[in-house]
C-alpha cells in the first residue's frame, strides 16, 4: 500500500492558470505561452507512482505538435482520497491511498473519459482524477496539450488550437483501440475551455462533457485573472521584490498592450475566443462547474457559459474557489461519474445533473 499524506500540490495543479508567478516584464510572453511549469506540480513524485501504476503511454503527431498521452484501464486500485479542507494560504490538507500492487480488471471498459489540464500543467496532474474514474469502470487518457509536459511546442489557441489537437489524437488513438466505447471529456480551467472546443469539434462522437471552471472568453479571463494574482500577498522574497514592480507595470491600459502583445505574437484575437459560442454549437450535453468563490475566473464566466446553451447544466458549488474545487472528489466525483453514465451520447434532452454532496 503506498500511502501519500498532503499531496495538495497534486490536485492544487490541476490549476496552474492560476498559480505561476507573473514576470513583471514579460506577461506578453506568459499569456503566448506557458514559459515553465508551475512549482504546484511535483513531477518527480507524480512519475514515481506512475511507476507503480499499470499504464501506456505514447506520442501522437497531430497538427506539426506530438501530442503526449497516458492511459489508465479499469480496475480496483484500492482508492481512497480524503479532503480536510484549507485555508487561504494552506490548501494541503487531504490524504491520497491507493494500492500500487493493483492491476487492471478483465473487464470491458465502460467507456473513455479524456482528462485535460490546466494551464503550466501536464497530465501527470490529473492523476487523481484518472483513478477515480478508472475505478468506476472507465479507461481514462490524461492528455499533455501542446506547450506543456511532453507535448511538442506550438501556438497557443487558448482551447481552439488544442481542442482540434485532441480531436486529431483521438481519432488516431481510437484507431489504435484506445478509446472504445462512449466518449466523454472532462478539463479544468484552461483545460475545461479546450473540453468545450473539443466537444464542438468532435460533433456527435461525444457523449458527456464536464468542464470545471472555465473561462467564458479568453481576454476577459486574463483582465479578471491578472489583477486578481497581482493583489495576493508576498510569499517568499522573490514575491516581495516582483510583485510591487508588476502592480505598477500593469497598472492603467497596460494590461491592454500586454493583451495586444500576446494576440500579435499567437496571430489570434484574445477577446474573440469565445467559449460560450463554442458551447452553442456543441451537440454533447455539457456540465459546468463553478465554485461561487472564485476569485481567479469569477463565477461570472460560469453563469455566462450556462446561458450560452440549452444543452448546458450548471452547477454552482458554495464555498469552493478556483484553487479548491478540483481537490473536491469527495463532494464532486459521484456527480461527474453520474453525469457520464447518462450521457453516453448526445441526447435530444440533457438530464438534471445529480446534485453534489455537502462541504
Amino acid at each position: 500500500m503506498l500511502r501519500l499524506i498532503a499531496l495538495a500540490c497534486v490536485c492544487l495543479s490541476l490549476v496552474g492558470f492560476t498559480t505561476a508567478h507573473l514576470p513583471a516584464l514579460s506577461l506578453s510572453e506568459r499569456l503566448a505561452a506557458p514559459g515553465g511549469v508551475s512549482p504546484l506540480l511535483p513531477r518527480d513524485r507524480i512519475e514515481a507512482m506512475f511507476a507503480r501504476l499499470p499504464h501506456r503511454e505514447g506520442f501522437v503527431p497531430v497538427n506539426g505538435v506530438p501530442l503526449y498521452w497516458r492511459a489508465l484501464d479499469p480496475g480496483d486500485y484500492g482508492l481512497r482520497y480524503r479532503y480536510a479542507g484549507g485555508t487561504a494560504a494552506n490548501r494541503m490538507d487531504f490524504q491520497l491511498d491507493f494500492d500500487a500492487a493493483a492491476r487492471p480488471s478483465a473487464q470491458k471498459p465502460r467507456g473513455t473519459v479524456v482528462l485535460l489540464h490546466g494551464w503550466m500543467m501536464d497530465g501527470r496532474s490529473l492523476l487523481p482524477w484518472a483513478l477515480e474514474l478508472a475505478q468506476a469502470g472507465y479507461r481514462t487518457i490524461s492528455v499533455d496539450l501542446r506547450n506543456h509536459g511532453r507535448s511538442g511546442v506550438a501556438p497557443s489557441g487558448y482551447g481552439t488550437r488544442e481542442g482540434e489537437d485532441v480531436v486529431a489524437m483521438l481519432r488516431a488513438l481510437r484507431e489504435r483501440g484506445e478509446v472504445t466505447g462512449p466518449l466523454h471529456v472532462m478539463g479544468v480551467s484552461y483545460g475545461a475551455a479546450t473540453a468545450i472546443f473539443t466537444a464542438r469539434d468532435l460533433g456527435v462522437q461525444a457523449g458527456g462533457v464536464v468542464a470545471m471552471e472555465s473561462f467564458d472568453n479568453a481576454g476577459s479571463a486574463i483582465r479578471d485573472m491578472v489583477p486578481h494574482m497581482l493583489t495576493r500577498p508576498a510569499s517568499n522574497w522573490r514575491d516581495r521584490l516582483a510583485l510591487p514592480l508588476a502592480r505598477w507595470r500593469y497598472s492603467g491600459d497596460s494590461l491592454n498592450v500586454a493583451i495586444a502583445q500576446a494576440d500579435r505574437k499567437l496571430g489570434l484575437d484574445l477577446d474573440k475566443v469565445d467559449v460560450g459560442a463554442a458551447l452553442a454549437q456543441a451537440p454533447a450535453c455539457v456540465l459546468l462547474i463553478h465554485g461561487d468563490a472564485d476569485r481567479h475566473i469569477p463565477v461570472a464566466h460560469g453563469r455566462l457559459l450556462a446561458a450560452a446553451s440549452k444543452r448546458a447544466r450548471y452547477l454552482e458549488i458554495p464555498g469552493e474557489d478556483h484553487l479548491s474545487l478540483p481537490m473536491r472528489l469527495d463532494r464532486l466525483a459521484p456527480t461527474v461519474i453520474d453525469w457520464f453514465e447518462r450521457t453516453p451520447t448526445a441526447t435530444p434532452a440533457c438530464p438534471q445533473p445529480l446534485a453534489p454532496g455537502g462541504a
